[in-house]
């Protein structure tokens, strides 16, 4: 499917003013804030998106166009060593200018440019630069609460991003849904790409699977919690040796999922809504790859591969806990028959490094860093989150984070083998 000139101008628009109404509850102060080196000031990832397509459209698709500054090309490069040597990510918070108001009017300047460009004949590859400018702007979309959950989140303060309330839910039974093993196809197909893919979803191929299980739903808080009573955070036996070392690191360690916050003997979450008491029938969420393993061994089951993830979810309809919502949160699941919460809610670790699949290709020119180059030492993880754009994902998306890490919306789902036969 080829969106249509007119609706790929009304998809711009609307992408780009999703952007600026996710900023709309912050005072200024809040723009500026690094909290830690892997997050990025709300106001930088405003720029970076905008300098993305001003950097891969104006410039080379527009000689008319004048840039805003030419000192931004540096200033908000992520990583596109092909186009510069980007500032250092860790000094990120330290700018105090360009000033907020500032990076408005850029994004103003580009816009402004990119709608004549819209308005323009256009060949296959101004306009498939356009659509991935866009997923990679909701990409940062759903960085920037990401981001903007871990600076509130580690204020002694536990600010609300926004008031609201959440639903309480009810217990579900945990079970396993089985499936047969054998050959299957994984990956985007021609016709996924012609909609739109990145590189790294790509080519379709086969895979040997054998009998496999998978839980009908998410692993909940009050779960997690037992495997904590009793003594899960102590037992080197559920652990890798890399976690081993780091739970134990006197600065780097934890005990807790992050944003867990212990009162006077009651747990409470830190939500974007300000700190809670703990719901224990929701999701876990906010914990790394090597804390969903260790659960997973101390449950007698394991993490899912990313094969197994996607043969579960590619019949299943695109729906679920999304940003949409307005909930900012994971929600417990519904108490009905089949497999639950496989998208949105939280994103889910699988025990499958991220590498490239076989033939795979990566974007042509500077736009081949975009995925290819990440692909060392980090697992996949499957479905969305709760604050993932609906209209970002697909069965065959391949999100990808460092073990270690947490301040993601990543949750957990467990696999069993089994013999179906």
């Amino acid at each position: 499917m080829r969106l249509t000139p007119e609706s790929l101008s009304s998809r711009y628009t609307a992408v780009r003013r999703q952007s600026l109404a996710i900023c709309q509850p912050l005072a200024t102060e809040d723009y500026v804030i690094q909290p830690m080196e892997d997050a990025s000031p709300p106001k930088w990832h405003l720029a970076h998106v905008t300098w993305f397509f001003e950097t891969f459209l104006l410039k080379p698709y527009y000689p008319d166009y004048v840039p805003f500054d030419e000192n931004f090309e540096v200033l908000f490069n992520s990583y596109y060593n092909g186009v510069g040597e980007p500032f250092p990510r860790s000094e990120r918070g330290r700018l105090s200018r360009p000033t907020v108001a500032t990076i408005l009017e850029y994004r103003s300047h580009v816009d402004d440019a990119m709608q004549v460009l819209l308005e323009r004949e256009m060949n296959d590859e101004v306009r498939f630069r356009i659509v991935l400018g866009l997923n990679h702007e909701q990409q940062h979309q759903e960085l920037l609460f990401t981001d903007l959950k871990y600076n509130l989140g580690n204020n002694p303060l536990y600010p609300a991003y926004l008031e609201q309330a959440l639903e309480p839910a009810g217990p579900t039974d945990l079970e396993f849904e089985e499936f047969g093993g054998g050959v299957y196809e994984i990956g985007a197909s021609t016709e996924t790409r012609q909609a739109f893919a990145f590189d790294n979803e790509s080519p379709r191929h086969e895979v040997l699977l054998r009998d496999f299980a998978i839980a009908n739903r998410l692993v909940t808080n009050g779960e997690y919690l037992a495997f904590m009573n009793d003594g899960g955070y102590e037992r080197p036996e559920l652990w890798l040796s890399d976690a081993w070392s780091r739970i134990n690191d006197s600065t780097k360690g934890f005990t807790r999922p992050l944003y867990w916050v212990q009162r006077e003997g009651r747990w409470f979450e830190y939500t974007l809504g300000g700190l809670r008491p703990l719901e224990l029938n929701a999701p876990v969420c906010h914990v790394s790859g090597y804390e969903a393993d260790a659960y997973a061994r101390w449950s007698d089951s394991r993490l899912p591969t990313e094969p197994e993830w996607e043969v579960m979810a590619s019949p299943l309809e695109i729906s679920g806990n999304f940003v949409e919502s307005g909930k900012l949160h994971p929600s417990g699941a519904k108490d009905v028959a089949g497999l639950r919460q496989v998208y949105g809610d939280t994103w889910e670790w699988t025990q499958s490094s991220y590498a490239a699949y076989p033939g795979f290709r990566a974007f042509g020119g500077e736009l081949g860093e975009y995925n290819g180059k990440f692909m060392a030492n980090q697992l996949v993880l499957r479905g969305g989150s709760c604050v993932t754009p609906k209209t970002h994902i697909r069965d065959t998306y391949r999100n990808f984070f460092y073990p270690g890490d947490r301040w993601q919306f990543s949750g957990i789902r467990l696999a069993r083998d089994c013999n179906v036969n």
